[in-house]
């Protein structure tokens, strides 16, 4: 049970390394200070949910509506030009005292964001209901098979944390209009790389 407990935990670290759109998202909210620990804890907590999904057998659901794969590739493709558009606008215009200032956005509002960042990214269901239920599926007992998702749960939660707190070591560095404009332009080129990334996958 231990060796699928950290065989879940390995297998998902692996898979969300990769910088995706929710990562970097956490990522500069994590700078900003603002709402962390919430961010971290509903990322985990969606990733939980569908790595269970997955390991109990949503599988069966995607073959009877192959369509839906289609649909969310587009419907995310548009939600991460939206978005890397708004991050574009922000570097032009270049008006940061939300940033710089006290203001921040509403809770709220932060949410919503990071849950079309979640569940519009047809990746993420790739990853954890498609790849992480499929290696569950070594696992004859349904003990092992809930232990390696509980394993691969917790390595969620370790990593958003780590993520999202971690990034306050940058936040010295972003105390002028001119590094904030130079994070949102890499923000704008990652979401539109992996809107195009998906579009043409």
């Amino acid at each position: 049970m231990t060796q699928a407990f950290f065989t879940g935990f390995i297998t998902l670290m692996s898979l969300i390394l990769a910088v995706g759109a929710q990562n970097v998202f956490i990522l500069r909210q994590g700078i900003l200070r603002s709402h962390v620990l919430p961010l971290c804890l509903f990322a985990a907590a969606s990733d939980a949910l569908l790595i269970w999904t997955g390991v109990i057998g949503f599988g069966v659901i995607v073959q009877m509506a192959p369509g839906l794969t289609r649909l969310m590739t587009w419907g995310g493709a548009l939600f991460l030009c939206a978005y890397g558009a708004l991050r574009f606008r922000a570097a032009y215009l270049g008006d940061y005292n939300l940033e710089l200032g006290e203001g921040r956005q509403s809770l709220k509002k932060t949410l919503m964001t990071l849950a079309g960042f979640t569940f519009l990214n047809p990746h993420v269901y790739l990853d954890t209901i498609g790849l992480i239920g499929a290696v569950s599926a070594q696992y004859d007992a349904d003990s092992l098979r809930y232990a390696f998702a509980t394993g691969a749960s917790i390595g969620s939660l370790v990593f958003f944390c780590s993520l999202g707190f971690g990034a306050r070591i940058l936040a010295p560095v972003m105390v002028s209009s001119k590094a904030w404009r130079v994070l949102d332009v890499l923000v704008g080129v990652t979401m539109w790389t992996i809107a195009a990334m998906l579009v043409s996958s």
